[in-house]
């Protein structure tokens, strides 16, 4: 007995040890992490060196506890701001999206597998949603710095799209189990029932629970060690109350965490760091677990139709959901595409194939094995070509700047200030003597192993160690001051433009010079409330406003999404290529708009040579 604990000890350290080491070579080439774990689970399997791991009912614990710990980091790591920007599209993207999908999937495994209708929604519905861990890490790893709206909407989605997927598939799963004939309004009215129960009741109990988790850190004096510990202790008190009482648990953790990580709380920087590492440990877990449970010897024969499953969702079901559900905002056909894309399938897909087998399905094994297939391919098609997809959609805006070394430290007692530690890189606006805010003098400057204060330590210098004791909610001037500067390639030295044109001089100066056929109102207004106007009441970073033979484009916005620099080309790249994705509305509404003015002007100039020809005659 104590031969075999050891062995068993030794055989999970080795296989963890194994994928910490292995995502090296996935940082490297850009391999989907997810697709790296799983491979070593599928190779140290059954049909890999023999590890015999058959047991559908420990294997979805273990991956349920995992994925309640990603998400509520995933949540506790989310902006509120991130949230505000793009909480409208999002979340109809993470319950209607995911209804549409799962159906479209469903017509998909009827046909092309043979599955009856139910057993073919079940199977939708286990693909249903995406993987945030995958398109984060993909995104990362490929330095790709794609549109801040595209950006949040991507992230919000994958956050809050799992609790959707998992009631569905609940739900067909407990339909099929009972296997007697179930009328179908009857059905869709118990199903939205359980819908608004479940997510109701998840909601509240996230809500609660994260604000009852910010009360009990900030009043609570706990030793420095056990704090992460009771705070992830309370995460999953929180996920499994609300899963006891008629609740979405996956729901109110991942809100637990949105409203503990968007208030100040004692030792954020401590707690996101033990986060990190535990959530990294999750992950492995779940996937290695997941790995090894699959038993690839199966797989060919069901291989084809899986194989047609998974690029119909790619190509035809996630582009479709998505076009339908971003149709009333405005979001460009290249975004809507972009967006499609990134629909990575992952752990989620493959925990929730494992409920058939877990309630004895006759079909379960297939359904299981047809859903870690599509997984695959999804990772192999979509995981290595997000980054070809962005660039040849236009979606990458050049870095605003480079990583910044930074340390936050906590202190006794600070609860609203932070002690920042900057090391001063060569090339940084500081190094390059840009002054620092008063409200924001170092306290101390410690430079070759030498301390002395900001007074006297003269103009910073590249490797100094700069300590800021600031107020929380501190802007990200700080961080660009210190930033080191960004690695530009040659594609992007024209993006913004040949030259900067000042944003609060009117519109008229710009319709003098290029004769841009302008109303009168428009050119009355400032050239940043005049981009901002044109491009629907928010600007971003790297939007582009076509005018005729110039492009105008947004250098950079403040923290209120106010424009401060504004660029002017004169030659402006190419538009990006076409994309066979429905028209969004917004973008309708645009069209239709340019169409009118352009119609109206032209009729008023012919009005006006018809009245110049007859005071003539």
């Amino acid at each position: 007995m104590d031969q075999a604990v050891y062995l068993i000890i030794l055989i999970a350290t080795a296989l963890v040890l194994f994928a910490a080491f292995s995502s090296l070579i996935a940082f490297r080439f850009g391999t989907p992490l997810l697709l790296v774990f799983l491979g070593i689970g599928l190779a140290a399997g059954t049909d890999g060196l023999g590890l015999d791991f058959d047991n559908a009912s420990v294997a979805f614990f273990i991956g349920s506890l995992a994925l309640a710990v990603i998400l509520f980091d995933s949540g506790f790591g989310t902006k509120l701001a991130s949230f505000r920007a793009a909480a409208a599209p999002a979340i109809v993207l993470a319950t209607l999206g995911v209804v549409l999908t799962a159906a479209l999937v469903g017509l998909a495994a009827r046909y092309f597998a043979g599955f009856d209708w139910l057993e073919g929604f079940l199977i939708g519905a286990t693909v249903a949603s995406t993987d945030a861990a995958a398109v984060f890490f993909l995104l990362r790893v490929g330095n790709i710095s794609v549109r801040d709206r595209v950006r949040s909407t991507l992230e919000v989605e994958s956050g809050s799209n799992d609790p959707m997927a998992i009631f569905l598939t609940i739900s067909l799963v407990s339909v099929i189990a009972a296997g007697v004939q179930i009328d179908g309004g009857a059905l869709a009215r118990e199903v939205a029932l359980g819908f608004l129960q479940q997510m109701g009741i998840g909601l509240v109990a996230g809500l609660a629970g994260g604000y009852l988790i910010v009360r009990l850190v900030t009043r609570l004096r706990l030793e420095q060690g056990l704090l992460p510990i009771f705070v992830l202790a309370l995460s999953l008190l929180v996920f499994a109350l609300a899963g006891s009482v008629g609740g979405s648990g996956f729901l109110a953790v991942y809100v637990a965490g949105l409203v503990a990580g968007n208030v100040q709380m004692r030792s954020t920087a401590m707690l996101k760091r033990f986060q990190d590492g535990v959530t990294w440990l999750a992950q492995i877990i779940m996937f290695l677990v997941l790995g090894l449970f699959a038993t690839p010897s199966q797989f060919p024969t069901i291989a084809l139709p899986a194989l047609l499953i998974g690029l119909f969702l790619i190509f035809v079901a996630r582009p479709v959901a998505v076009a339908v559900c971003l149709a009333p905002f405005r979001y460009s056909r290249a975004e809507t595409a972009f967006i499609s894309w990134v629909g990575l399938r992952g752990a989620v897909s493959i925990l929730l194939a494992l409920l058939p087998l877990i309630d004895e399905l006759e079909n379960g094994r297939n359904i299981f094995n047809i859903a870690f297939l599509i997984v695959l391919v999804s990772l192999m098609v979509q995981g290595w070509s997000i980054g070809p997809v962005a660039r040849r959609l236009g979606m990458i805006v050049p870095p605003r700047s480079g990583p910044v070394d930074k340390v936050e430290l906590e202190l006794p007692g600070s609860v609203r200030h932070e002690l920042l530690a900057y090391r001063v890189v060569a090339g940084s606006p500081v190094e390059r003597g840009e002054r620092i805010p008063r409200w924001a003098r170092p306290s101390l400057v410690v430079r070759e192993g030498r301390s002395m204060t900001y007074q006297y330590a003269g103009r910073l210098m590249a490797g100094d160690r700069v300590y800021i004791f600031v107020p929380d909610r501190y802007p990200r001037l700080l961080d660009r001051l210190f930033a080191s500067p960004a690695e530009v390639d040659s594609e992007d030295t024209e993006f913004f433009g040949a030259f900067a044109v000042d944003p609060e001089r009117p519109a008229e100066d710009i319709e003098a010079a290029y004769a841009l056929g302008l109303s009168e109102e428009d050119q009355a207004l400032p050239i940043a409330d005049f981009v901002r106007k044109r491009l629907g009441g928010r600007a971003e970073y790297g939007d582009r406003l076509p005018l005729g033979s110039i492009e105008l484009i947004v250098r950079d916005v403040d923290e209120n999404g106010r424009i401060i620099s504004i660029g002017l080309s004169v030659e402006p790249p190419p538009p990006p290529a076409p994309v066979p994705v429905f028209i969004s509305a917004g973008e309708a509404l645009s069209r239709l708009w340019a169409f009118l003015r352009r119609w109206w002007i032209a009729r008023r100039k012919r009005g006006g040579a018809a009245a110049t020809d007859a005071s003539s005659d």
